[in-house]
């Protein structure tokens, strides 16, 4: 891999990144007659929670804390300048708390729940897939394959609904909701990790049921294309054990493909999780994002949609810089 492929790779980062936050900053006020200081102030003065003879002051001193008061191109500027910086300014909802500090904390319950669940249907959705196209497979995985369409299409959240209902309404085996029990202070033990795993259960399977189906079928229509190609028959030939044909020349060969679909379709399972925490009542970014929209948080809002085009993004470059160590047969030199 070249040094040139790398820095050219990044700089695609990089634009990807700029792009999105520039979408995040222009397409809010593109809605005419839209004000978010004051609709939440607004908000406020209804509930009760402030004087309304104090809104049009409060609202101008929070316009020129957050530069609203200034002209577009100033505010973009000032914007881009802060991102550059991980400064993504202060909370409406929560002021004077920063909007990093209301995403902090929930970041780690997000990529445990999503990069754990995520790999185990991947990797055993690739497995099963590979095994129901390899001819040399047992018979009875063929059985496998209803259901497996039926889970690949059902919704994350829908999944999560009779998940709650059998296991934790009917038969009260999981909690219905919460990442641990109340009041319960975060620890390093054994025995809150497996408080934390006891909760994580039923969101992690929602998220593995609907998605080891996407994963098993692609791969089986990948192993299929890839049984025709003539280094399977070669490696037949020289009579290779069967499972050193499965795992190294067709799985490792159609593994490429669905390596390239995991990074696009992170974006897919990404949004669907945020729905899972959601209906868990999750401590992650999901339930961050909720809180968010219902308070008409916009500056939290702005944060972790900034978040998410990263992490996207971020995923998508890792995986182009390893597909050579998936295939040796690719080599990103200069022509």
């Amino acid at each position: 891999m070249s040094l040139r492929y790398v820095l050219g790779r990044l700089l695609f980062f990089l634009v990807v990144v700029w792009a999105g936050v520039t979408l995040i900053f222009f397409l809010p006020r593109l809605a005419p007659d839209r004000d978010p200081v004051r609709e939440r102030l607004g908000m406020m003065v209804a509930m009760g929670g402030m004087n309304a003879e104090n809104v049009e002051r409060l609202a101008q001193a929070y316009e020129a804390k957050f530069g609203l008061d200034k002209p577009l191109w100033q505010q973009y500027v000032n914007y881009i300048s802060d991102i550059a910086r991980f400064d993504l300014g202060y909370s409406l909802a929560k002021f004077p708390t920063r909007v990093v500090d209301v995403i902090a904390p929930a970041v780690p319950w997000t990529i445990s729940l999503l990069g754990v669940s995520t790999l185990i249907a991947f990797s055993f959705g690739s497995l099963l897939g590979g095994l129901l196209a390899w001819p040399g497979a047992p018979r009875y995985l063929r059985f496998l394959l209803p259901p497996l369409f039926t889970f690949s299409a059902i919704p994350y959240y829908l999944l999560g609904l009779i998940l709650i209902y059998l296991f934790a309404f009917k038969l009260k085996w999981f909690p219905l909701t919460g990442g641990s029990q109340i009041l319960t202070m975060p620890s390093l033990t054994f025995g809150y990790l497996l408080e934390l795993i006891y909760h994580a259960i039923l969101p992690a399977l929602s998220i593995v049921l609907s998605s080891i189906g996407f994963w098993s079928l692609s791969m089986r229509g990948m192993m299929i294309t890839v049984e025709g190609e003539d280094y399977i028959t070669l490696a037949e030939a020289k009579g290779l054990p069967s499972g050193r044909i499965f795992l190294w020349y067709a799985m490792r060969n159609a593994l490429l493909p669905q390596t390239t679909a995991l990074a696009l379709s992170l974006g897919t399972v990404l949004s669907g999780s945020l729905l899972v925490e959601i209906m868990f009542n999750y401590p992650g970014i999901g339930s961050a994002l909720f809180a968010a929209i219902t308070g008409f948080d916009y500056f939290v809002i702005y944060g972790i949609v900034f978040l998410i085009v990263v992490a996207i993004a971020l995923a998508t470059l890792i995986l182009d810089l390893i597909y050579p160590l998936l295939d040796p047969r690719i080599r990103y030199q200069k022509g």
